[in-house]
């Protein structure tokens, strides 16, 4: 929300309050709160009619410092608010500055407002003149806003999955969950957390409602607003845009680790397509008849009869017997996700119920909230009465009872203002946090039924905190290169926002993709944390395109399946850290400027650079950081820093290896889930600097560890752990070590 008409006016109808003159401050062991009057004060008649504004700051968690600008303190509170894990440490506070770890706020005494944040004494960011307000609107509207310095060349990245430009300078962004497509502004997954290259993250501590201007009013300021008297953020000191996400995610929560199956390779029904079992047999038996190995099938809307969603009881016209067929896939080694929503059509019996007995939102009337949209006369499950959760929980737990594995918990972001919550929350407060809320209660019913490690959901929707709640997947893409490319844009917005785990609809959602997208995009999405084959009104059998693309899918999921052991490892690292899989360029080369900009290609974990190709041609264009990189697939070495043209077939896609990186490739692939230590081939690139460690994961957490060491004639891994057999590949010479040997040795040359 804009506020200024150019630099030095304000908008008509806005009456605007700034800190001017800090008269005085005061001190707690945990806090330091500051009292500004918006004009200066120089006697006793300039504090009548003088409006105070109040700054508070605390530590909530090291290097972390919160600010909350009051205007008036009256209102009643309002909920509901993050969940945030503070970690609080006792500042020090000396005269108007507070620090935090290597963070400190410091305010500027007297009549020259300001607030500068510095780490080690130098600034890196602050709260300028007039950066800071109160906004009053003529219709009596009120906003707090606030503005935070962005220095020459300081560049910003998050604020959740977003389609436009990978850098956020420049726009006007709501942080506002809608259902608006891949090709818009809108977003479905918004998080108020950004970072800059500047090293600091900041988080708006409003579930509701968040204004960004990001360089777009002020352009040499980031802004953010929200209704009503208070404004609360956390500036969060890295350096590192991989630091400020790992302390991110120790406020906001670290994503569960998804079980290992699950990154294997998905297939739909698709969406509005006719099936029934005999279709999906086909389907599976297609997949198996052309060495396609597949983990999960999954079922999308029409699994339940027509103007029924959600009943959560199977269309018997079409699967006549659930039990048998769900028992039937887990024979197959299969397993099975649903898809579902938090809506309850008229027709199912479930409205009847849940009206009575108070389970769906309801209208200040007392009248249950209704619309025809997506489903004919549908309810809202209220989530914030716990006997609601409890029932939509246990309908899914029959579902969990009788074979299925996971659900796709689409929607979520269709949610009213104009209700009535059962536990009084605020409805535009609501209005993003609904999605945190549905998520993780289908989320806890897969973790008490399949225990720790096997929760997996493929969720749309999200706010802060989502990312305990794996996986989330793009939303409704089209199938062509354009949304291929915002498809990417929007899962690495998505990763800067504190998501370790994202897919996308490998050949787009929307329309029949060409079978030139279709190849294209199966490299990108067997590259992706997570792979699902998943269209709107067409399968996504890669038979359907031609037979080239199964021999493409065929190639690209069996890459996938060996780099497993390398690729759970990264996800562990996610689950532990809160850093993504898949990265931005700029948070593994946040020193390089080159990174800044980047949003075609991205980091696979630390060592994988992917490049996706967005042309039928194969022309593809990309940077390449300094250092000797190794094309994984043929061997071939790339010298950087620079740019790098090349022409890809369809079985091929630009995919680097990071100089001195250990890569650990398994022995399989038929299967995403197995013993990856058991002839695990350590594929060494370059020289491994002396001491790089490589931790392979077994089946049941267990790990084994190779180290390397080095003199100036040799290269030895060591290995300490279970005894299987093992290899170590440099260039085209391999190794094989048998379980009883416990190192190797190379010769350097």
């Amino acid at each position: 929300m804009k506020f200024t008409d150019g630099y030095w006016r304000k908008r008509d109808g806005l009456t605007v309050l700034h800190p001017a003159h800090l008269l005085d401050s005061s001190v707690t062991p945990d806090s330091l709160t500051v009292y500004a009057a918006v004009k200066p004060v120089r006697g006793r008649g300039d504090t009548l009619n003088a409006p105070l504004i109040t700054v508070t700051a605390t530590a909530p968690a090291p290097d972390v410092i919160r600010i909350t600008i009051d205007h008036f303190q009256g209102p009643v509170a309002k909920f509901p608010n993050f969940s945030l894990t503070s970690s609080p440490v006792e500042p020090t506070v000396d005269g108007v500055s507070i620090t935090s770890g290597a963070l400190t706020a410091r305010f500027s005494d007297g009549e020259h407002w300001g607030l500068d944040f510095l780490v080690d004494g130098e600034r890196i960011t602050g709260s300028g003149w007039k950066g800071m307000g109160v906004v009053d609107t003529a219709d009596g509207r009120s906003y707090v806003h606030e503005q935070l310095d962005l220095g020459v060349g300081e560049t910003v990245y998050g604020l959740g999955e977003r389609f436009g430009p990978l850098v956020k300078n420049g726009q006007s962004i709501d942080v506002w969950n809608e259902d608006g497509g891949t090709s818009s502004e809108q977003a479905y997954k918004n998080v108020p957390f950004y970072f800059t290259t500047g090293g600091y993250g900041v988080l708006v501590d409003h579930p509701g409602k968040v204004s960004f201007e990001v360089a777009s009013e002020m352009v040499s300021r980031t802004q953010f607003s929200v209704a009503g008297q208070s404004l609360s953020y956390l500036v969060i000191h890295g350096p590192t845009p991989a630091d400020v996400i790992r302390k991110y995610t120790a406020l906001t929560g670290r994503p569960a680790l998804p079980p290992a199956w699950s990154f294997g390779l998905w297939l739909t029904t698709s969406f509005t397509t006719s099936y029934d079992e005999d279709t999906v047999n086909k389907f599976i038996d297609g997949m198996a008849e052309r060495d396609l190995p597949l983990s999960v099938f999954h079922f999308d809307t029409f699994w339940m009869r027509e103007f029924s969603w959600c009943d959560f009881e199977w269309d018997t016209r079409t699967f006549p017997d659930p039990p048998g067929m769900l028992k039937r896939l887990a024979g197959r080694g299969l397993k099975v996700c649903l898809w579902i929503n938090p809506y309850i059509a008229q027709r199912s019996p479930l409205f009847a119920e849940g009206k009575e007995k108070g389970y769906l939102v309801r209208r200040a009337n007392g009248d249950v909230f209704q619309w025809d949209l997506w489903q004919a006369g549908m309810g809202l499950v209220d989530f914030t009465n716990p006997e609601a959760r409890q029932w939509y929980a246990d309908k899914l737990r029959h579902l969990v009872d009788m074979g299925v594995d996971a659900f796709k918990s689409d929607f979520g972001e269709r949610v009213p203002t104009d209700v009535v919550w059962h536990d009084g929350s605020d409805p535009e407060r609501m209005h993003n946090y609904y999605t945190q809320i549905y998520n993780q209660v289908v989320f806890d019913v897969l973790r008490s039924s399949k225990g720790e490690g096997e929760a997996v959901l493929f969720a749309r929707s999200a706010t802060v905190g989502g990312q305990q709640f794996p996986v989330h997947w793009g939303g409704d893409n089209s199938s062509t290169y354009e949304s291929m490319a915002e498809s990417l844009r929007g899962g690495l917005s998505l990763m800067s926002s504190g998501f370790g785990f994202w897919s996308h609809d490998i050949g787009g959602f929307e329309g029949m993709p060409d079978p030139a997208v279709f190849k294209r995009w199966i490299a990108f999405g067997l590259l992706s944390s997570h792979s699902r084959l998943h269209g709107s009104t067409s399968y996504r059998v890669p038979w359907n395109f031609d037979e080239e693309s199964s021999d493409i899918l065929r190639s690209f999921t069996h890459l996938k399946y060996r780099l497993m052991p390398y690729l759970f490892g990264v996800a562990r690292e996610a689950h532990d850290t809160g850093l993504p899989v898949m990265r931005p360029m700029v948070v593994g080369f946040p020193d390089d400027p080159a990174a800044a900009y980047l949003d075609r290609q991205y980091l696979l974990g630390e060592d994988l650079l992917v490049a996706p190709v967005f042309s039928e041609s194969g022309d593809v264009r990309y940077y390449v950081p300094a250092g000797r990189w190794t094309h994984y697939l043929t061997g071939e070495v790339v010298e950087g820093p620079g740019w790098v043209r090349e022409t890809h077939g369809f079985d091929s896609v630009p995919l680097l290896v990071r100089p001195g990186a250990v890569i650990p490739v398994g022995a399989r692939t038929d299967r995403p889930d197995y013993d990856y230590r058991d002839g695990v081939t350590l594929r060494l690139f370059e020289n491994p600097a002396p001491g790089t460690t490589i931790r392979v994961p077994g089946p049941a957490g267990e790990t084994t560890t190779f180290t390397v060491a080095r003199d100036d004639a040799t290269l030895t891994v060591t290995r300490s752990g279970d005894a299987l057999p093992w290899k170590v590949q440099r260039g085209a010479e391999v190794t094989e070590m048998a379980a009883d040997q416990e190192s190797c040795t190379l010769t350097l040359g």
